[in-house]
């Protein structure tokens, strides 16, 4: 119980101690740490452990206490696993095999692997596609011709393991189809876990009991179109909202019940980065996709469509498609697929510079009021938003990297294409700044 109101206290924000790092993005969901101690650079006196992985994944690392957590997939065998690793030395725990699965059809930048867990403390979710064939998915694929660039539809798999790594609980909430593969990462909210299953079919939004799986709730998407992002949950203009950018649209929903508290058309057909909120500004922030690029900044006390009236400002320059933005301060920052980094007022939209980072699919990270890049090829740069670009420090993984960081009592965690490698002296107490 006193673990469980602990996720809800740091899900909420009100953080009174260091933070773990339970989720995709963070406990947030919005890649911002209120740690502190973090080091400003990646070199033989700030790397703590690195640990080779086996098999491989874009999966981000998760922390509890003393835990860490990933998951990977082997090519030859199929077999996906989910990591425990001792925080402290890197050592690897135990690996426990989820499922054994055909390998899916996969974009040359995905991965077999690609959604992040989630834990809150007593339990470890995890998410992965299975393409054996079912009743179910025989049934959906049989008789029809398939659609040039589609695949035939797989079964999501929602799996929840203790901290021993033993088997709790595994349900198939549904068919997922995409030829880039598949990459939903498990959200908590209270007493459930989310996931959403955007795909080329009957795209869907599940919401599972932590304690058994049980579905306590399912909404229908629109649209019925690919895309492949994780929902923010924010308490925004006097209400829980969990917002999701994706399938042709962006879209508000109550995360207790599914139902949807406002919508907006497009702004473009398919996104992969999730939204994040700058509480200064007061405005969502999103950036997609494909096939057209777009950056919104998006007011949240809507109601019903407001396509037409809560639009705070636009633009389609430095838009990304797959990495993440963050908020910091009166700043928004992004930085594109191609690597090209830019700082926006978040009022206004003014772009306040752009630098040219190289190649870049990690979603950004901040703490201490500054933002963390980590290119493809691992190059780091720590930068303080502002009027002017302020690099702070520059240094480099020593292996590509295309999944995003987790933070958490001032060490970084950074799964390269090889290793899990922890950055920093751990250091425990209040986290805020």
């Amino acid at each position: 119980m006193l673990r469980a109101i602990a996720l809800i206290v740091l899900l909420q924000g009100s953080v009174a101690f260091a933070e773990n790092w339970p989720q995709w993005r963070g406990p947030r969901l919005d890649g911002t740490s209120q740690d502190t101690g973090f080091a400003t650079s990646i070199s033989p006196e700030t790397i703590k452990w690195k640990t080779e992985l086996p098999g491989a994944g874009h999966a981000s690392p998760i922390v509890w206490g003393d835990k860490i957590f990933t998951v990977a997939a082997v090519q030859e065998t199929g077999d996906r696993l989910l990591l425990c690793m001792d925080r402290a030395s890197g050592e690897l725990l135990w690996q426990s095999k989820v499922l054994t699965a055909p390998v899916e059809s996969i974009h040359r930048l995905n991965s077999l692997a690609s959604s992040t867990p989630a834990t809150d403390g007593e339990k470890i979710f995890t998410a992965f596609l299975d393409n054996t064939e079912t009743p179910e998915s025989r049934k959906a694929n049989e008789g029809r011709e398939i659609p040039k660039g589609e695949v035939p539809k797989g079964t999501v798999v929602i799996s929840a393991h203790d901290f021993t790594g033993k088997l709790i609980w595994q349900v198939r909430p549904g068919l997922f189809s995409s030829k880039h593969g598949f990459c939903s990462s498990p959200i908590l909210h209270k007493d459930k876990i989310i996931v959403n299953c955007d795909h080329d079919g009957n795209g869907y939004i599940v919401a599972l009991s932590r304690a058994d799986g049980k579905e306590l709730w399912r909404v229908a998407r629109p649209n019925n179109t690919r895309s492949y992002c994780v929902p923010i949950i924010r308490d925004l203009a006097g209400k829980t909202q969990m917002v999701l950018s994706g399938t042709k649209c962006v879209m508000s929903y109550n995360p207790d019940n599914g139902g949807v508290i406002w919508s907006m058309e497009g702004p473009t057909e398919q996104f992969v980065a999730s939204l994040v909120y700058n509480d200064h500004a007061g405005y969502l922030f999103l950036t997609a996709g494909f096939p057209e690029k777009h950056i919104l900044a998006i007011k949240p006390d809507g109601a019903g469509d407001v396509t037409k009236t809560h639009i705070a400002w636009r633009t389609n320059q430095g838009a990304a498609y797959v990495p993440s933005p963050i908020a910091e301060g009166d700043w928004c920052l992004v930085v594109s697929d191609s690597g090209v980094a830019h700082c926006f007022d978040a009022k206004t939209g003014r772009i306040a510079w752009e630098e040219r980072m190289r190649e870049h699919h990690a979603s950004l990270v901040s703490a201490e009021g500054k933002v963390i890049f980590i290119n493809d090829f691992g190059v780091t740069r720590i930068v303080k938003p502002g009027d002017k670009y302020e690099l702070v420090a520059e240094s480099e993984v020593g292996e590509k990297v295309f999944a995003s960081p987790a933070m958490s009592e001032g060490q970084m965690f950074i799964r390269g294409d090889k290793s899990m490698i922890c950055v920093g002296d751990r250091k425990s107490g209040v986290a805020g700044r």
